[in-house]
This record gives C-alpha cells, sequence and structure tokens, in this order.
C-alpha cells in the first residue's frame, strides 16, 4: 500500500495516534463466554462504545480539528451528520474553543441531537436526505466561512479512525481477523489502512445492514454503487460510501458481511444481556455477522476482534 495510492496511509494513521493521544480514551477490549460459545470462536469486544461522546467519531474529529491552523480554527466548524460524528465535532471544536455548525436531519436521535447541544455546538436542522444535507451544511459554510469537515470522506477523519486498529492489535496481538460495521466507510478504511501496513495477514471484513447495503453491493461489482432508500434501524449505517473510503474497501476488504434487521436487534440485546454493554444499533451488526451462518462458515478464523462503534441509543425507542 503505497502512499500515494489512497487518501491515507499508515504514518497519517501513527501522528494522528500521537496528536489524540489524551484528547480520546484508550478504550479496553473485553470478552464474554457466552459470545464465544455462540460463536464457535474467540471473540474480543473493542469498547468504542465507551469512548468520549460515545462513539470511536471521536477520533477522527479530534484528529481533523487540531490539524486546523489557527486561522482556520478561529472561523469555526461545519459538518452534516444523524449524530455520533456531530457528537464528535462538537466535542473537539469546544476542546478547542472555537464555533461548531451541525447540520442534522429531523429525524435523528433526539438523544444524539441534545448531546450535540449540549457540547455548545449550533443545530441546524434539514430534511433526512443526502441532498439536503449537502446543501444546508454548505449554504452555512458560506455565512460562517467555516471549515467543512466531513463525516467520513475525509483524510483527517480516516486517519483518526484508523488509530482504533493500532490500538487494538497493541491489546490483542494474535487476531485473526478484525470485524467493523461499514456506513460511509471511515471506520472500516482506517482499519484497513493501518491493518494491511502493520499485519497484513490479519483479515479484514465490514459488516453492513441488508437493508442498507451500498458496501455489499458495490463490493460485488467493483464500482460505487450508492446508497439508495435505506431501511436499517442501524441509523449510523445508513449513508453511502464516499470517493475516498471505497477505494480502499474496493482493494483490501476481504469480505462485506450482511444481516436482517432482526438479526441486528437480537445481537443487540445479546450483548446488553450478557455484556452489560450498552451498544446503539450500529454496533450490534458486526456482532449478528459473527454470528450468522455465513461467518460459521470461517473456520480459518479463531480469534475475531469486533469494534462496537458506538454506544447512543435512545433509551425512550427500544427496539424490544
Amino acid at each position: 500500500m503505497t502512499a500515494t495510492a489512497y487518501a491515507v496511509d499508515l504514518a497519517m494513521i501513527q501522528e494522528a495516534r500521537e496528536r489524540i493521544a489524551g484528547l480520546v480514551h484508550v478504550t479496553p477490549v473485553m470478552t464474554c463466554r457466552t459470545l464465544d460459545e455462540l460463536a464457535g470462536r474467540r471473540i474480543f469486544l473493542k469498547c468504542e462504545n465507551l469512548q468520549k461522546v460515545g462513539a470511536f467519531k471521536a477520533r477522527g474529529a479530534t484528529n481533523a480539528v487540531a490539524r486546523l491552523s489557527d486561522e482556520q480554527a478561529a472561523r469555526g466548524v461545519v459538518t452534516h451528520s444523524s449524530g455520533n460524528h456531530a457528537q464528535a465535532l462538537a466535542l473537539a471544536a469546544r476542546q478547542r474553543g472555537i464555533p461548531a455548525h451541525i447540520v442534522m436531519p429531523v429525524n435523528s436521535p433526539a438523544v444524539k441531537r441534545r448531546a450535540v447541544e449540549g457540547y455548545g455546538a449550533r443545530v441546524i436542522a434539514c430534511e433526512p436526505t443526502l441532498a439536503a444535507r449537502e446543501e444546508t451544511a454548505a449554504a452555512v459554510q458560506r455565512q460562517t466561512g467555516a471549515t467543512f469537515i466531513h463525516p467520513y470522506d475525509h483524510p483527517d477523519i480516516i486517519a483518526g479512525q484508523g488509530t482504533v486498529a493500532l490500538e487494538l492489535l497493541q491489546q490483542v496481538p494474535d487476531v485473526d481477523a478484525i470485524l467493523a460495521p461499514v456506513g460511509g466507510g471511515g471506520l472500516m478504511s482506517g482499519i484497513c489502512v493501518a491493518v494491511r501496513a502493520t499485519r497484513p495477514g490479519v483479515r479484514v471484513l465490514a459488516a453492513e445492514p441488508a437493508g442498507a447495503d451500498d458496501a455489499w453491493q458495490s463490493f460485488q461489482v467493483g464500482r460505487l454503487i450508492p446508497q439508495e432508500s435505506p431501511r436499517t434501524i442501524a441509523d449510523g449505517l445508513r449513508t453511502s460510501l464516499g470517493e475516498l473510503t471505497w477505494p480502499i474497501l474496493r482493494d483490501h476488504l476481504d469480505n462485506v458481511i450482511r444481516v436482517g434487521e432482526r438479526e441486528i436487534v437480537d445481537a443487540m440485546r445479546l450483548v446488553w444481556e450478557r455484556t452489560k454493554l450498552i451498544i446503539e444499533p450500529s454496533s450490534a451488526v458486526p456482532v449478528a455477522a459473527v454470528l450468522s451462518d455465513q461467518f460459521r462458515q470461517r473456520t480459518d478464523l479463531h480469534r475475531v476482534a469486533i469494534v462496537l462503534s458506538g454506544g447512543n441509543v435512545s433509551l425512550d425507542q427500544l427496539p424490544w
């Protein structure tokens, strides 16, 4: 993997790790005997649900805000996000003492909007379409002069998310595979770059809802297929892959596993009940994948790490 082939290389991820040290948590890795028995292999849970703002997004946002020049920072940052990136950017902006303007779809979970506002960011509502999100964010950027920080298709974001893999491989150096959810691909592409450059023998697999399977479709035909009318409880995975994230996933993912809505809810409940970890539906997607019939056929993978991407779930709207 060369430095010029993709938007991010290993050096950028290593620099991001140094840059965000002390500003984000080193999250724990936990295990669960019941999950091991159900999966038929050893499972390691990388708990990004215990990260600041309750999601891995804190890594990328903190890295991106830290890399702004003083002149850029003074004008603030703007983004569009359904929740976790919104919270992460709001917190990163507050840590640096700069304004944050967050465009959020009207159907974003209320718990996430409240958290964004709690970090001192200005929330601008928009219709729940990608076009509306982009148009509203562009208008805010014109009005304020703020720097746009894309939720996932941004080199600093991808590099920051990739730090989770460097951390995980130090904590559990002998894993056979890393499994994580894929939405826009920031987390998954960052993991791919870090793993392929440092531990090329480790398999990297993505999991996504069958009702929002643009990554699976794209992977099958070898070209980017846009997300259209996603229908899934996993609100963090409804976005399309990005122009920067897709080439990395295309070239370095081992496979994409799709799971159904019932499987997602059952996996989420299983993790809550047996591990006492609160995870959101997006985090449950790779858990459902590792318990699927398709994954059971992988007899070569004995020690599998799952990235629990976040824990921001509305307690007033639990799926059970």
